[in-house]
C-alpha cells in the first residue's frame, strides 16, 4: 500500500508507515536470513553461539529501522551536530578507557553490550556534513576556506579511530566524506592535489603504520610471501573460494570452514564460507541481493523532493557507506584489496555493525516516507 502524498502536507504516523518501501525492507531481511543460514553452519549445525545470537540482533536492528524511519527528517536535521559531537565524545573515551579486543581498543564495555562507537560515527559524519552542505552557498563550498570547516568534521574521528586502531573503518569514513564533498561540488582538482600529495608522502606516511598494517600490504602484494602467518587468512580463503566450484559442497559441507583451515569464518572472512557452501552461484546470489538494495538506496535519492537537499545527501552519504562495507569486504576476500578488517553487514556476525547498518536504513526510509516533503528546518 502507498499513501498519495499531496505537496506540504503534514504526513500522520500511518501515512509514514505505509509509505516505506517495502521491497527494500524485505530485501534486507532475506539477506539477514542468509546470514543466520550460513553461521548455523559455521558453528557446525548450531544455533549457538552465533545464529541465534546474530538473529536477537537483527531483530533489535529491525526494530531500530523502523523507529528511525518512522522519525520525522526535520529531527536529523536538527539533532546531527548535538549526535556528531556525541558520537566525537565517545571516541575520545575509547582512546582513554575503551574495551581491548584483539589487539586494537574499539570498543565501550557496557556490560550486556559491547559499543563501537566508529560505527555510529559512521552515521553522525554523513548527516554532519549533510547539513553542513545543506545550509553552505556553493560558491562557498568551492574556496578553500568553505571546505576547511568540514575538513576538520572528517579528521577528528578519522584521526580518533586510527590511534586504536583501525584503518579499515577510518578509510570507510574518509571515502564515504570524499564522496560527500564531491556531490556537494568540491572542484576535482582539488581531489587530484589530495591524491598526488598522498602519494608522494607515501614512504613518510608508511613509516607511522603499525607492523601488522604493513604486513597487510605486503601480504596483498605477494601472498606466497608469509604462507604460514600473514599470507594464511587470503591463502586459505582463495582456497575455500575455489573448492566451492559453481554449486557449491552442500550445506553444512564445506571442509575448509569445518575443519578450521578458514580463520574468521563467521566474521570477516563468511563470504568465502558461504561461496564454498553454496559455489559461484550462491556468491553471486549474496552479491545481486546487495546490488539491488544499493540501488534501491540510490534511487531513493533521486525521488526526494528538490529542495530538500539535506535529505539526498543524508541518503547518498548513508547508501555509499553501506556500499563501501560490501565492496570493501568481498574484494578484501577474494584478494583485490588488502585485509582491513571490514565485516559483510548483516551477513558477518557482529553485534555494533547491524545495529548501526539497520539504523541507517530507517534513516534513509524516513527521508523516502516523506518524499514529497519540504524539509521544516
Amino acid at each position: 500500500m502507498t499513501i498519495v502524498l499531496q505537496k506540504n502536507k503534514t504526513l500522520s504516523l500511518k501515512e509514514r508507515f505505509f509509505n516505506l518501501n517495502f521491497t527494500f525492507i524485505s530485501i534486507t531481511i532475506i539477506i539477514a536470513f542468509l546470514g543466520c543460514v550460513i553461521l548455523y553452519s559455521a558453528a557446525g549445525g548450531n544455533i549457538y553461539p552465533w545464529a541465534f545470537n546474530q538473529a536477537i540482533r537483527f531483530c533489535l536492528g529491525l526494530f531500530a529501522m523502523f523507529f528511525m524511519a518512522l522519525i520525522k527528517p526535520e529531527l536529523y536535521y536538527k539533532f546531527a551536530t548535538p549526535f556528531y559531537l556525541f558520537t566525537l565524545a565517545l571516541l575520545f573515551i575509547v582512546d582513554i578507557a575503551g574495551y581491548t579486543g584483539m589487539g586494537a581498543k574499539r570498543w565501550i564495555d557496557l556490560g550486556f553490550f559491547k559499543l563501537q562507537p566508529s560505527e555510529l560515527m559512521k552515521i553522525a559524519i554523513v548527516l554532519q556534513l549533510a547539513k553542513y552542505f545543506a545550509i553552505t552557498p556553493l560558491s562557498t563550498i568551492k574556496t578553500i576556506k568553505g571546505i576547511l570547516l568540514p575538513v576538520i568534521y572528517v579528521a577528528l574521528p578519522v584521526g580518533l579511530i586510527l590511534l586504536q586502531p583501525d584503518l579499515g573503518t577510518s578509510l570507510m569514513i574518509l571515502f564515504c566524506a570524499v564522496a560527500l564533498f564531491y556531490l556537494a561540488g568540491v572542484e576535482w582538482w582539488k581531489f587530484a592535489i589530495i591524491i598526488c600529495s598522498a602519494i608522494i608522502a607515501s614512504p613518510i606516511l608508511w613509516n607511522f603504520l603499525h607492523t601488522y598494517q604493513k604486513n597487510r600490504i605486503l601480504t596483498f602484494l605477494n601472498p606466497e610471501r608469509d604462507p604460514h602467518g600473514t599470507g594464511y587468512h587470503i591463502i586459505q580463503a582463495k582456497i575455500a573460494l575455489g573448492s566451492g566450484g559453481l554449486t557449491g559442497k552442500g550445506f553444512l559441507s564445506g571442509t575448509q570452514s569445518h575443519l578450521n583451515f578458514l580463520p574468521e569464518k563467521h566474521t570477516d572472512f563468511i563470504f568465502t564460507m558461504f561461496s564454498e557452501e553454496f559455489g559461484m552461484l550462491g556468491g553471486v546470489l549474496i552479491l545481486l541481493l546487495n546490488l539491488v538494495l544499493i540501488s534501491y538506496g540510490y534511487w531513493f535519492a533521486f525521488k526526494i523532493y528538490p529542495s530538500n537537499y539535506f535529505g539526498k545527501m543524508v541518503i547518498l552519504g548513508l547508501n555509499t557507506n553501506y556500499f563501501l562495507y560490501v565492496f570493501i569486504n568481498i574484494a578484501m576476500v577474494i584478494g583485490l584489496l588488502p585485509v582491513v578488517g571490514v565485516p559483510l553487514p548483516l551477513i558477518s556476525y557482529g553485534g555494533t555493525v547491524i545495529i548501526s547498518v539497520m539504523t541507517s536504513f530507517g534513516i534513509m526510509l524516513s527521508f523516502y516516507a516523506n518524499r514529497n516533503q519540504e524539509l521544516k528546518k
